[in-house]
């Protein structure tokens, strides 16, 4: 049996995924979510045995797998260990989806787990989930010191040579979360990358702004969406903004359109504004990263501060540049966007997959802006 996509994010309503990469902190995260608000954390490697045993070695192969010592484990190739990983994750999630649709019917359950971009397409939405990332470096010492991983350390260091069985491990775990990683940052989903400076009172905090599971800090009503025009004071606010927000992609790109303005006729930025601060922004333009000029007006650069996300500025932003559409003389706007699931919320419609300047695919969104 195979159930669709929307079949499954409907019966999973009532989870809310805290996934990511090796020590980026689901663990730490989850539980301490849970703490502050009474939930359930539903902990996949916890689950790992108990649906091993529930498994078929004919369906499930590599969570059958068996070896007969620690260096037969880590005497693997990395290609042969990172496959295996990848295999156990994938044959593992159909026990998974069972369990979290039973454990959720009528309470919220947080789960710890190791879902990539493309599962999460598949069964939550993007206000369900968060990525929390590390730089995948030196993760096996990372794990090892961790009290909770003990039973992994004292099988790794059980191995005739440790150090080789470590040094392979990492090579795997590199290999495997490089791209992740990349993939995450590249993504319209919320993730949160994993520093030296970061607490995890602060991590705990966006991650709940995100999920909405605390009040607003602030009141909607002191939301201002602003056009911003050049020279102004708000411009150079706007330009202080970009130099400092996290979206390293286009943080280049979008300074060097504001610095020397390279907007003309109807085109601007617009500023969403907290007690005189700017929260997010937007931009309306003729051409976008794509070889399409037959196409316009785009609305992009859509970006939120972490420290307001969660509040659905970014719909705010969307609606104020729609309405700013229309008073143009503009019938529907587009969107482009790697993600499924989210401007279908706003009133936008998939149109087709389009190749932009880098030769990267990405879906293009239509929406149609009523007279």
């Amino acid at each position: 049996m195979i159930l669709q996509d929307n079949v499954i994010k409907e019966y999973l309503k009532n989870v809310y995924f805290i996934t990511g990469t090796p020590c980026g902190g689901k663990t730490t995260i989850s539980r301490e979510l849970a703490k502050r608000h009474n939930l359930l954390v539903y902990d996949i490697d916890e689950q790992f045995e108990k649906h091993r045993k529930m498994s078929n070695p004919a369906f499930q192969p590599s969570m059958n797998k068996v070896f007969k010592d620690a260096d037969e484990f880590f005497g693997r190739t990395v290609e042969e260990y990172k496959k295996w990983l990848i295999e156990n994750t994938r044959e593992q999630l159909d026990f998974v989806l069972l369990d979290l649709i039973r454990l959720s019917q009528n309470q919220i359950v947080l789960c710890d787990c190791h879902l990539t971009v493309e599962e999460a397409k598949k069964i939550t939405e993007a206000s369900r989930i968060v990525f929390l990332i590390k730089e995948p470096s030196n993760l096996v010492d990372d794990y090892c010191n961790r009290p909770d991983h003990k039973g992994f350390s004292d099988f790794i260091n059980s191995t005739s040579d440790t150090e080789k069985a470590k040094k392979m491990c990492n090579a795997t775990l590199k290999s495997l979360n490089e791209k992740r990683c990349r993939d995450i940052k590249d993504s319209d989903y919320y993730w949160i990358e994993r520093t030296a400076k970061g607490t995890i009172d602060e991590t705990a905090e966006k991650v709940e702004r995100h999920f909405g599971f605390i009040k607003k800090y602030f009141n909607m009503n002191e939301l201002e969406i602003k056009r911003v025009d050049k020279g102004t004071d708000l411009a150079d606010k706007l330009i202080d903004f970009v130099e400092n927000f996290s979206w390293e992609d286009v943080k280049k790109h979008m300074l060097e359109i504001l610095r020397s303005w390279m907007f003309t006729d109807w085109e601007t930025p617009f500023a969403a504004i907290v007690n005189g601060e700017i929260a997010g922004m937007a931009t309306i333009m003729r051409t976008d990263y794509y070889p399409m000029p037959e196409i316009y007006p785009w609305i992009s650069s859509i970006f939120v501060t972490e420290k307001y996300r969660g509040y659905r500025i970014s719909e705010k932003l969307i609606d104020f540049a729609n309405q700013y559409a229309k008073e143009n003389g503009f019938n529907k706007t587009y969107i482009p966007s790697e993600h499924t699931g989210l401007y279908e919320k706003y009133g936008y419609r998939y149109v087709k997959d389009i190749l932009n300047y880098g030769n990267g695919k990405d879906r293009l969104y239509v929406k149609e802006l009523k007279k």
